[in-house]
């Protein structure tokens, strides 16, 4: 190759750089997905309902705010577990909804590691559920780096949103908003301190919510899930050990889904392993207690009087009370789990929310059981219409 090709080379090159270090450094300015901001007037720009990247801005966020009480989960405790008026219940220390939509219990218990790790966590409140107790991946989208552990957090970040900005996605989205065609509807979870906007929920835009068009599907999903495994709980175990030992107190929570949910469980032949699940929770969560950690386990599902609120397909209303759909919970529900956690001026229904102990657990799941014949019979449009909706033809043996 002569000098003058080896020259032409070099200069396109350099022109190649010059124009990816342009487009990565034009989206880090504007950063469409909000990956490092915290108290920023970027968190009051509106957004689409459909969140993306959320996992990257709360894990910057949460080790910019360093908040003292952290919510984890999935989309039904982003959703429902609410951050704002709640200080009070916590003696006014700061509060961060860290759960991410889609995320799996492996997912789940890196991010509560992670705000272990960039802050000085006090409580930790975590809502979990059967079905998505796996380490599969979810959909969370936590991705190698964002959480991993070692010094300089926020330069290996910034190295991170550098590479994120030279995707086509980032790109197009900077440009959307340059030129201003994003179709913003709501606020990013980060202007709530991690909560869903419901704006975002409430949008006629919205793709993934709804009320009676959403409940198969949800019912679906609910049922289809992988969990609960045996790795996951092993690995869930040595999680919460990791955070006693840290000195963080912990609340767990069984999620209060719709009362079909639970039903669907037992339709598909998977009552047994939610029940062996919930026992070995309880045992765990015991053996923490005699070594000192202040944990509690508490269950919020099953067939009461928030969870069995009639569907619109039995009630033809166009929206529920406590309910988005059949999955996930509106924060109503949420104030309800925090008073029933920590006590405060809204006391819950005396039937939501029982603690599970070694001494509670054979009563409760008996209760249980009960209730699912009585729901059965109380409910039967109901119940006919989830077989309907899981296809099943007629009651297993």
């Amino acid at each position: 190759m002569d000098t003058t090709a080896r020259r032409y080379l070099a200069i396109f090159f350099a022109c190649v750089l010059a124009a990816l270090a342009l487009v990565s450094a034009v989206n880090y300015h504007v950063d469409p997905y909000l990956l490092h901001q915290w108290d920023s007037p970027l968190l009051q720009r509106l957004r689409p309902t459909t969140e993306k990247l959320s996992v990257w801005g709360k894990t910057y966020a949460v080790a910019r705010y360093r908040p003292a009480v952290v919510y984890i989960g999935n989309s039904r405790t982003e959703m429902g577990l609410p951050t704002h008026r709640v200080r009070t219940l916590f003696a006014g220390k700061s509060v961060f909804n860290s759960a991410v939509s889609g995320a799996s219990i492996g997912e789940a218990m890196r991010l509560a590691e992670h705000a272990a790790r960039v802050s000085h966590v006090d409580t930790m409140v975590w809502g979990i559920d059967a079905p998505s107790f796996s380490l599969e991946l979810g959909s969370a989208g936590v991705e190698p780096g964002l959480t991993d552990p070692g010094p300089a957090f926020f330069a290996r970040r910034a190295l991170l949103n550098i590479k994120r900005g030279l995707t086509v996605d980032m790109t197009r989205d900077t440009w959307r908003i340059l030129s201003g065609s994003y179709d913003g509807v709501c606020l990013s979870s980060l202007a709530l301190h991690g909560q869903r906007d419901e704006s975002c929920l409430t949008s006629r835009n919205r793709t993934w919510t709804g009320t009676a068009r959403a409940f198969t599907p949800r019912l679906q999903e609910f049922s289809d899930g992988l969990g609960p495994t045996a790795s996951a709980l092993h690995a869930f175990d040595a999680s919460v050990g990791k955070l006693c030992r840290g000195g963080t107190r912990l609340r767990l929570y069984i999620n209060p889904t719709h009362a079909l949910t639970l039903d669907a469980l037992y339709w598909r032949g998977k009552w047994a392993a939610m029940e062996a699940w919930q026992r070995d929770l309880t045992n765990m969560a015991g053996r923490y207690r005699r070594q000192g950690c202040d944990v509690r386990l508490l269950d919020f599902s099953g067939f009461n009087s928030i969870t069995s609120e009639p569907i619109p397909q039995v009630t033809g209303a166009r929206e529920m009370r406590y309910y988005w759909e059949a999955s996930h919970y509106r924060d109503n529900v949420g104030r309800f789990i925090l008073a029933r956690l920590f006590g405060g001026p809204e006391p819950p229904p005396a039937d939501f929310g029982v603690e599970l102990t070694q001494a509670s657990i054979d009563a409760h799941q008996a209760a249980m059981r009960a209730a699912r014949e009585r729901y059965h019979a109380q409910h039967a449009e109901e119940t006919a219409y989830l077989r309907h909706a899981l296809t099943l033809p007629r009651e297993p043996k």
